[in-house]
């Protein structure tokens, strides 16, 4: 069975590999095993009525804020880095309310996407959840190319359930809204039609350029799209039998906020199941509060103190935003040394030995010393060899990832097997606590956040949460 993630080949020092492994937020390091969780892991009575939803999200930050969604309304969960074999997805089903896999296809090639999903989509469907949902990106920045969630949903047809798919990309807590089909994106204080939101309407690989999704996501598929406008979603049962009885294929859902959320989980909830669902942390969100479950949410901070080192593969303006601001906030912001220069690591480590937080940033690196390797697999080289080379010298165990594709590379490079919810200290922001077979990264410390996500202050609140007395 084909994996779901392929690692990069890291020009750092050799580490031992990690299979793929499950993780919960109540999962503690000394808890996962290679392959599942040992008996007594997970540390709550196994969900009477089985496993609830499963997913797959198409980049590590998405994987990461689909299970934030769920846990915060009482889900039990489970996040995979990479496709497991059955007997540990069986075991992860046996104990939780929803089960994840963490993916790329975000970033995969139309070509490569049944490789890369028709195994999951098999393996998650043989577990049984009501629901199985491709958690896409809450912009639906995609392409015929790249990343196509037409391709998506011709595949989920095949596989899961031919009846219409619900698509929800609205996540309004993020500050993403759909309108009667068009799409709108928040950016600093501002919400933009999607087609013309700064960052996406010029983004490099995947520029959206229509924010009506039923068109956008008709140019990637024959099959039929349409849209359900939230005026029409009517009384109870009135949205649930408008999604089972349309002649389309997939349906875009309207949402501008919690009630037409909730509205969209009851509905997908009174469906005949395996419901396949593509959507955001909006539609986890909504099938979750639909049915609350009764685990505690994730706590606020972590026991975790001292400098930290945060590396961005983001192009992102708001990224850039954050870097200046902590640049203004006294800490080191340097471009990633693509160049393999040893003076600005240890000028990173120096500083980070003397207390002092680090930012590198790669929207100013010099791109022409990544020589014939595609920038982002050198900027995750790069990035990966820093955080390597500071953990191990004791200078860090707290490290922010900007880029949602940068996180999943950066990750595999270190040698990560799998990730627990350390602290949900606020929003959608989550701390996440790293297991590995290399003791030096087991037990880090991560932020791995997309882009656009996070305040301009972000790097130092998170900095001031280890702050004793705060």
């Amino acid at each position: 069975m084909p994996p779901t993630r392929s690692r990069p080949q890291s020009r750092c020092a050799e580490r031992p590999s990690v299979s793929a492994r499950c993780v919960s937020e109540q999962v503690q390091s000394d808890q996962v095993q290679s392959g599942g969780v040992q008996s007594g892991g997970v540390q709550s009575e196994q969900s009477s009525r089985g496993l609830r939803a499963a997913f797959y999200g198409d980049d590590f930050t998405g994987s990461v804020d689909a299970l934030l969604q769920f846990s915060r309304r009482g889900w039990r969960g489970r996040l995979f880095v990479g496709l497991p074999g059955d007997d540990a997805l069986a075991q992860a089903a046996a104990s939780c309310d929803v089960v994840g896999i963490a993916g790329i296809a975000r970033s995969l090639s139309t070509d490569r996407l049944d490789d890369e999903l028709r195994p999951v989509f098999q393996a998650l469907t043989r577990l049984g959840p009501h629901v199985l949902q491709y958690k896409a990106c809450s912009t639906a920045d995609s392409s015929p190319a790249i990343g196509s969630i037409g391709r998506v949903i011709e595949i989920g047809r095949e596989v899961v359930s031919d009846a219409p798919v619900p698509m929800l990309f609205a996540q309004p807590d993020f500050g993403r809204y759909t309108v009667f089909g068009h799409h709108f994106a928040a950016e600093g204080a501002t919400v933009y039609r999607l087609d013309r939101q700064p960052t996406m309407s010029t983004h490099p690989t995947t520029p959206m350029t229509e924010s009506d999704l039923a068109v956008h996501l008709g140019r990637q598929t024959a099959l039929p799209i349409g849209a359900v406008a939230h005026t029409a979603f009517g009384a109870p049962g009135d949205l649930a039998a408008a999604l089972h009885d349309s002649p389309a294929a997939a349906l875009v859902l309207d949402a501008l906020d919690e009630t037409h959320l909730v509205a969209i989980g009851e509905a997908i909830r009174s469906l005949p199941g395996p419901v396949f669902a593509v959507g955001s942390g909006g539609l986890s969100h909504g099938v979750a509060a639909a049915d609350p479950g009764s685990a505690s949410p994730p706590p606020t901070r972590t026991s975790s103190s001292g400098p930290i080192l945060a590396v961005s593969g983001s192009r992102s303006a708001q990224t850039r935003r954050q870097a200046d601001a902590a640049a203004a906030a006294g800490w080191l912001v340097r471009p990633l040394p693509l160049d393999g220069s040893d003076a600005v690591l240890d000028e990173v480590i120096a500083a980070l030995g003397a207390g002092r937080s680090v930012v590198l940033t790669s929207d100013d690196a010099d791109i022409a010393a990544a020589a014939d390797r595609p920038v982002l697999e050198a900027i995750a080289e790069c990035a990966a060899s820093v955080v390597s080379a500071a953990v191990r010298a004791g200078a860090t165990g707290r490290v922010i990832v900007c880029g949602g594709d940068t996180s999943s590379r950066i990750t595999g490079l270190l040698g990560v097997g799998s990730l627990s919810i350390a602290a949900n200290p606020w929003a959608n922001i989550v701390l996440l606590r790293a297991h590995a077979a290399d003791p030096a990264i087991d037990g880090l410390e991560l932020l791995l956040k997309g882009g656009q996500v996070g305040e301009v202050d972000l790097f130092d609140r998170i900095l001031a949460l280890g702050e004793p007395g705060l």
